[in-house]
């Protein structure tokens, strides 16, 4: 069984993570994939070189993140040309993955992929496990977190699919506004429930 796993910003995804890993469970996780896609060397940064020129690229090797992000960020269409070298990278990074655990023999699977709904990525996964939280508990955590002010944290998680979508779209839901005793009885449970 391939579970994906995905909330939004500030839901404690990553808490969740964490304890399906300590559970045993191989993640895969979309955020360290698309690092690893645009390393030194890669084919995919040899590509985004190519498209962008040898200043995207810094003196050893790396992608110049700030650079990359400058170029793109007020040209749509230069965006979309990054997009479309980087994420077909991902997908068949992580689909590699996927099948290198299926032949090591595990049963199941974790694919932890933020933008599952927005990438539209639930044909990747058997089970949808969404981590949601209250808008006021996501508000407040974001805040606390990256140090933003409201009106910025706002804009943020307007940025995402409403959670009420996710939500909608999830075989399951753990609801991540209490302790973390809590969401792991509940994790504990569904997984109980899908075996």
């Amino acid at each position: 069984m391939i579970i994906g796993l995905t909330g939004s910003i500030a839901s404690g995804k990553s808490t969740v993570s964490k304890m399906l890993e300590e559970l045993g469970y191989p993640i895969i996780d979309a955020d360290i994939v698309a690092r690893q896609v645009v390393e030194p060397g890669s084919d995919t940064l040899k590509k985004i070189e190519a498209l962008f020129g040898p200043d995207v690229i810094r003196e050893d090797g790396s992608m110049n993140r700030e650079q990359v992000g400058a170029l793109i960020f007020s040209d749509p269409a230069k965006r979309k040309q990054l997009n479309d070298i980087i994420h077909p990278a991902i997908r068949a990074e992580m689909l590699r993955q996927r099948n290198e655990y299926l032949e090591a023999g595990h049963k199941t699977i974790v694919m932890d992929i933020p933008l599952l709904f927005e990438s539209k990525l639930q044909h990747f996964v058997d089970k949808i496990l969404v981590v949601s939280v209250t808008e006021e508990n996501q508000l407040n955590r974001l805040m606390e977190r990256n140090g933003l002010n409201e009106k910025d944290a706002r804009a943020r998680i307007a940025s995402q699919l409403p959670m009420s979508v996710k939500e909608e779209g999830a075989d399951a839901v753990i609801y991540n506004n209490g302790t973390v005793e809590g969401t792991a009885r509940q994790l504990e449970k569904i997984l109980k429930q899908w075996e």
